[in-house]
């Protein structure tokens, strides 16, 4: 065996072994949720045949040809019992691509389909797509809505960082073979747009977040709502806002809607992300909302605060302190697993019951917005657990 066939060998026996590596939970938990202790997806756990040329005639130092940055920002669905992320892969390049990595217990020894997604382009091509969420709907479908970024012409000359976000649309049955859809039409920018599982009035619901600009919110108020006739030519005409930004909260800055939301017998489970400016730049976390059964646009419960932080290594990568999600997965017997993505750069799992966060939604106390009114809710706990202790 000469030098590049060991040096192979050893690549694909380290990959496998990264692969496999079995997760073990975190035992230090709040009640809440279980996270677990190793990144469920890395850059690292791309093939290696995506990321290396194996002919020893054409890469004879078997170098990486075509490197790949981050996973993040996953998209999640259960098929045939197996556990499915779309991922959002960034390469080397900074564009980004969908894939699907594959796992048999939805915590570990995720691994990518061969080919990465093919994704149509629309008749005006993006430059970058990314953050998928998925959604099994009534129809039949399964809609994926992502962001599609492209520059913006209307940019003074030579100024190369300013985009545009649309809020592109495709559906598939396999996850394999996807059609593209027009992007969604919008009086605003859109970069987080969710589709809600079932009709509602006998239309397509979304939840939306309309901003002024591609970074800033502006005057986007929060996570709005929105009913659209047709997916295939969807068009917002009328949008509310059931969320709003709050001064002085997780989501002053801006907040955005994660995954479809999951139904419960006591409303829709929804996990939704946080931005707030420090002086470190903008904090990414992550809470949750519920909403009526019979009216998904109407807000039921509201806890204060976050729901999950970075914390550890989560806060260190390309773009830290951040965490976000856009996929989780509820099983039949009530687990729930919480897929979601650190400081821009890894894939991780939390794991939690639909039992305890309809209780956590339902039985922590909101946010009164002010300094006192959090005093006087930190004093209630305070004088019901003295008289239990006594």
């Amino acid at each position: 065996m000469n030098e590049f066939e060991s040096r192979l060998q050893s690549l694909f026996a380290d990959h496998e072994q990264l692969i496999t590596r079995k997760n073990e939970p975190l035992q230090n938990g709040n009640g809440l949720i279980t996270r677990y202790k190793n990144p469920i997806l890395t850059a690292a756990h791309t093939p290696v045949f995506w990321r290396y040329d194996l002919d020893e005639i054409t890469n004879p130092y078997l170098m990486e040809r075509i490197g790949m940055n981050a996973t993040l920002n996953s998209g999640a669905i259960k098929r045939d019992g197996k556990y499915l992320l779309v991922v959002r892969v960034e390469g080397a390049d900074r564009k980004s691509f969908f894939a699907v990595a594959e796992s048999p217990n939805g915590v570990d020894n995720f691994r990518f389909w061969d080919y990465p997604v093919t994704m149509p382009e629309d008749i005006i091509p993006a430059t970058n797509i990314y953050d998928m969420r998925l959604t099994p709907h009534e129809d039949g479908w399964i809609y994926g809505i992502f962001c599609a970024e492209r520059h913006d012409d209307n940019a003074p000359a030579g100024d190369l960082s300013s985009a545009t976000a649309t809020a592109a649309i495709a559906r598939t049955k396999d996850l394999k073979t996807w059609e593209r859809l027009p992007d969604l039409k919008t009086r605003s920018q859109q970069r987080n747009v969710v589709l809600h599982p079932e009709f509602v009035n006998g239309k397509y619901a979304l939840y939306t977040r309309p901003q002024d600009g591609f970074i800033d919110a502006g005057s986007g108020g929060g996570i709005g709502w929105a009913l659209v006739d047709d997916m295939t030519h969807a068009e917002v005409k009328e949008e509310t806002i059931i969320d709003q930004r709050h001064y002085h909260t997780i989501k002053e800055v801006k907040n955005g809607e994660g995954p479809h939301p999951i139904k419960t017998p006591k409303g829709w489970l929804h996990l939704a992300h946080g931005v707030r400016g420090c002086a470190a730049g903008l904090r990414y976390v992550l809470y949750m909302y519920m909403t009526s059964l019979e009216n998904p646009a109407r807000v039921i419960a509201s806890p204060a605060g976050a729901f999950m932080v970075p914390e550890g290594e989560e806060r260190v990568g390309d773009v830290s302190n951040v965490l976000f999600t856009n996929g989780w997965i509820a099983d039949e017997d009530g687990k729930v697993f919480i897929y979601y993505a650190s400081s821009d750069t890894r894939m991780h799992v939390a794991t939690s019951t639909v039992d305890k966060l309809v209780d956590y939604c339902l039985n922590t106390p909101q946010d009164g917005f002010r300094s006192s009114a959090s005093v006087e809710t930190l004093k209630r706990q305070i004088e019901k657990n003295l008289k239990i202790m006594k």
